[in-house]
């Protein structure tokens, strides 16, 4: 079975618009927390509650990519999404918003059976490039979700976002609904199983440990970053607010356009190059930050070093697990993305610690260190791998 240009298209705006829902609270955080009368440091949090709720999805939903067909399993949770963004532009306080925004995360796990499902219908050859193209939508939707929901939110303030959002999911499940071929599940298998077959997973196979494990380490200095990024704009001597912060959201969108090229890269000299060259220059743009991170030109290279960073090592670590099991692809899928939130989430979690403490040296602090935590990482799956092939010599 091979995918089509058109469809692969759908997967890419499908990917943007659903993912979009949890990036949209980020460059509005002051001015929920203004509205609701809470504090910067209370507000703050809101996206770890936002990326708990996505792990948990993971865990509970995408497993079922592989006992029922994806298409209508997309679908429902499209339904589902527009049911809970509407939550979010009606909730009346900080508790509620909390709540909500859970329940945003819970059910924007659209992407995340979708780039299996891509994975499933793209020839090997091209897997890679299928891979990155359509994640390329999942992170254009991230990126361009904070622009939109800056200018919206200065405008019209910050609820409009969701109003808007609401009809986006409403119309997007009746699209999908057409749009996407029909397909049938790899393996019959019982929810009980599945679950005990996703343990077996992450124990029988160290590439997938090492993939996820560096994806949530950066995803979790990404987070930290973009969670604080609106009340770092606030301060002297920059002075910004939530238009400017949702911008920065179109700058990151540079390193977007690589993301197929990337996945050419894992193709021709294997995901964990990539991923080491990720994990890298995502270091080298919290040095900017740090160094640079006063004037707006620091901001915005760092902004493009890291996006890039992330970008790439998320393409080439979901490159490497696809290939293991091919049958079981969403529930690799399903260990990685769980690990991948279940790191964000702690790195929005630090970002808000590390501000709240120590300010942007504090943010650049945590960053760092889930970034230095990622690259031990690697090294120690590399001394793994040689450690085999030696073994597999002598024998």
């Amino acid at each position: 079975m091979s995918i089509e240009r058109r469809t692969v298209a759908v997967m890419f705006a499908a990917g943007a618009v659903s993912v979009a829902n949890m990036y949209y609270c980020q460059p509005l955080l002051s001015d929920i927390g203004r509205s609701l009368g809470v504090s910067d440091r209370a507000i703050g949090y809101l996206p770890m509650w936002t990326q708990a709720g996505t792990a948990a999805g993971m865990f509970s939903f995408v497993p079922l990519g592989d006992m029922f067909p994806r298409r209508e399993l997309i679908v429902v949770l499209c339904a589902a999404s527009a049911v809970t963004v509407l939550a979010m532009a009606l909730a009346p306080n900080l508790a509620l918003v909390n709540a909500a925004g859970f329940f945003v995360g819970l059910t924007s796990i659209v992407p995340h059976l979708i780039l299996p499902f891509a994975a499933k219908l793209a020839s090997p050859h091209k897997r890679g490039h299928v891979v990155g193209t359509v994640l390329s939508g999942l992170l254009l939707g991230i990126l361009l979700a904070r622009v939109a929901s800056g200018f919206i939110g200065d405008l019209f303030g910050w609820r409009a976002i969701y109003w808007l959002a609401t009809i986006a999911m409403s119309a997007l499940a009746l699209i999908l609904g057409k749009a996407l071929p029909h397909d049938r599940p790899d393996q019959h298998l019982r929810y009980p199983d599945l679950i005990r077959s996703i343990a077996h997973l992450v124990a029988a196979q160290p590439v997938l440990r090492e993939a996820a494990l560096i994806g949530g380490m950066l995803f979790g200095a990404f987070s930290a970053f973009w969670a604080t990024l609106v009340f770092f704009l606030a301060t002297p001597p920059l002075h910004y607010g939530a238009r400017v912060a949702g911008v920065f959201g179109i700058i990151g969108a540079v390193g977007v356009l690589f993301a197929p090229r990337v996945g050419r890269l894992s193709d021709k000299k294997g995901p964990a190059f990539a991923v080491t060259m990720a994990v890298l220059v995502s270091i080298l743009a919290f040095a900017v930050f740090y160094l640079a991170g006063a004037r707006i030109w620091g901001v915005v290279a760092g902004v493009i070093l890291l996006d890039f960073g992330v970008q790439a090592g998320h393409v080439a670590n979901q490159t490497r697990i696809y290939a293991l099991v091919p049958e079981a692809r969403s529930r690799l899928n399903t260990v990685y993305m769980v690990t991948y939130f279940l790191g964000g989430s702690l790195g929005s979690a630090l970002g808000a610690l590390g501000w709240s403490r120590w300010g942007w040296n504090g943010v650049c602090f945590f960053g760092t260190l889930q970034l230095l935590a990622a690259l031990a990482i690697r090294a120690w799956g590399h001394r793994r791998a040689a450690r085999a092939t030696e073994r597999a010599g002598v024998a």
